[in-house]
């Protein structure tokens, strides 16, 4: 190769690797700047089907013979809030005139004096502790606040007596156990949904002849894939001692309505736990307007469980 040739090479070899360089960087632009390809998405599953009322009452008469053999241990924060409304229970007091007015009787001098009390609010918070063998609930309380504010007390007493966790607990037996189902007629009423769960929901009603019971009935809002009892919302007229409303409802003039609700949202081991009671205590006129006297609400958090198990035997 002559000297100027092998120069003139020399010169090229520069320009040469410049324009591999543009051509890369051309090539990396339009790599970065090409739209990415979509990922076929996997396809979902068809949601699981119902099933039918009959294996959905089968299923809950199954697993009342699981809760009520059940033996457990757990603890959580146990959460009340009360308010009551005394408004309508007023004072009314008569008085005689003393004196006779040209020897006439006057007749009664009556006075009302009614006294709109402002709303109670009560407020308690427990460490709560409940152990359950051989069908035997025992409960332990320590109380961590009342109404807001800290006060340690072990050992306590339930403030409200409202509350009974035990009877929400096992009230689904009442209705869906085996040896109570003959005596009501179950049919599926709506849907609804708890959280984001569809539910169906299942009216209980005692049959026509069959032997009186003193089970609660009522409403349960059911898992329709998994038969799962999620809530319950008992009938009024089967509450223990249900003629106290009855007779606070004649002092007022109204007809007594009570709301019951548990939910169940706490699981382990197959077992439900409520999660939450609400108990409406309201007094309707004739038009149908209600004066709600009290409500309670009591939620469950925090559980601890150091035991759930049961023993189902044919």
């Amino acid at each position: 190769m002559d000297k100027d040739h092998g120069s003139e090479a020399a010169k090229r070899i520069p320009a040469v690797l410049a324009s591999l360089a543009l051509t890369a960087l051309l090539l990396s632009i339009g790599a970065a700047a090409a739209p990415a390809q979509k990922k076929s998405a996997a396809p979902k599953a068809p949601p699981a089907a119902d099933l039918p009322l009959d294996e959905i009452l089968a299923r809950a008469s199954e697993y009342c013979r699981k809760l009520e053999s059940s033996a457990f241990d757990f603890v959580c924060l146990e959460e009340i809030k009360e308010t009551i409304d005394p408004a309508l229970e007023v004072e009314t007091k008569t008085m005689r005139p003393t004196t006779v007015v040209d020897g006439m009787y006057t007749g009664p001098t009556i006075t009302f004096t009614t006294v709109r009390p402002k709303k109670v609010k009560r407020s308690f918070v427990y460490d709560y502790q409940c152990i359950r063998a051989g069908r035997t609930i025992r409960e332990a309380r320590t109380m961590l606040k009342e109404n807001g504010k800290k006060k340690v007390v072990p050992n306590a007493e339930l403030a409200t007596a409202v509350v009974v966790f035990g009877n929400s607990l096992l009230g689904p037996v009442g209705i869906f156990g085996e040896r109570f189902r003959g005596s009501y007629e179950f049919t599926a009423a709506g849907e609804a949904k708890i959280g984001k769960t569809r539910v169906l929901i299942v009216d209980a009603k005692p049959r026509p002849g069959a032997p009186p019971t003193r089970n609660l009935y009522g409403k349960a809002w059911i898992d329709p894939v998994t038969a799962d009892i999620l809530r319950i919302e008992w009938s009024e007229n089967r509450v223990g001692h249900y003629d106290i409303f009855e007779e606070r409802g004649k002092k007022f003039g109204r007809t007594p309505r009570l709301v019951i609700r548990s939910d169940f949202s706490a699981e382990k081991n197959g077992i439900r736990f409520p999660s939450r009671l609400y108990v409406e205590e309201a007094y309707l006129k004739e038009e149908g307007k209600a004066f709600v006297r009290s409500t309670t609400e009591v939620v469950y958090t925090d559980f601890k469980f150091f035991a759930v198990e049961y023993d189902v035997r044919d």
